[in-house]
């Protein structure tokens, strides 16, 4: 008498799936890493659209003759930090607004940032939308 069963089991195992989803994976991280860069700037954009906040900002505008001002008061650039320290003591999250005229240099604007660095002031970098 043959006892023996009709439905044998196979003992292979098909890698097509556990491939696909390795590919898929890898096309995945190599989509996405060039979006991570680590040399990228920290910085706090304006955004067009959303909620405001009533946090107390200040506004440090440089006008096209290099001339600095703090709100409406003009300041001197060597008195702007002494200034600035002044405004913003006591303000749980101080925010500085940084309005510049588009022949304004660089290297005054990169001031005022550092004067919020050293002052653990974040900065927002206001811009005309298009």
């Amino acid at each position: 008498m043959n006892l023996r069963g009709r439905n044998k089991v196979s003992a292979e195992f098909s890698m097509s799936s556990m491939t696909d989803i390795v590919f898929l994976l890898l096309v995945f991280f190599l989509l996405t890493s060039p979006a991570i860069t680590p040399e990228a700037l920290d910085l706090i954009l304006p955004k067009a659209k959303g909620k405001t906040t009533n946090v107390q900002n200040l506004s440090v505008s440089i006008n096209d003759k290099q001339q600095f001002y703090v709100n409406d008061t003009r300041v001197s650039e060597q008195k702007l930090e002494a200034v600035l320290n002044a405004k913003l003591n006591g303000n749980e999250n101080p925010t500085i607004i940084l309005r510049t005229d588009k022949t304004v240099t660089m290297q005054k604007a990169v001031k005022v940032m550092d004067i919020a660095n050293r002052n653990k002031y974040k900065v927002v970098l206001a811009v005309k939308p298009e």
